[in-house]
């Protein structure tokens, strides 16, 4: 690789966050997902799908995502420790 090829992928590496944020990152990802795809699910079975139904789903999704975040971090420990119950981890 040419040294110009280089600098680009080096300044995108060096923005990543370091390993010790991984956790939080992934209950904020996980979270965030589960969180729009419950109250999608949920708002739909519960009042139909309408014209309303996008403003529904971003009012709830304002509410659960906090609370799903705060929950992953909290339940992460365990699901680790039973995951590793069940499955032999690397390393």
């Amino acid at each position: 690789m040419s040294e110009d090829m280089m600098s680009p992928l080096y300044a995108v590496r060096s923005r990543k966050l370091p390993p010790t944020a991984v956790p939080y990152v992934f209950a904020f990802f996980m979270s965030a997902i589960m969180a729009l795809l419950m109250c999608s699910v949920i708002i739909a079975a519960n009042s139909g799908v309408d014209q309303g139904y996008p403003a529904r789903v971003v009012g709830a999704y304002a509410f659960a995502m906090p609370v799903a975040f705060v929950c992953v971090l909290i339940v992460r420990p365990l699901v680790m420790r039973l995951v590793s119950m069940v499955c032999r981890m690397p390393g």
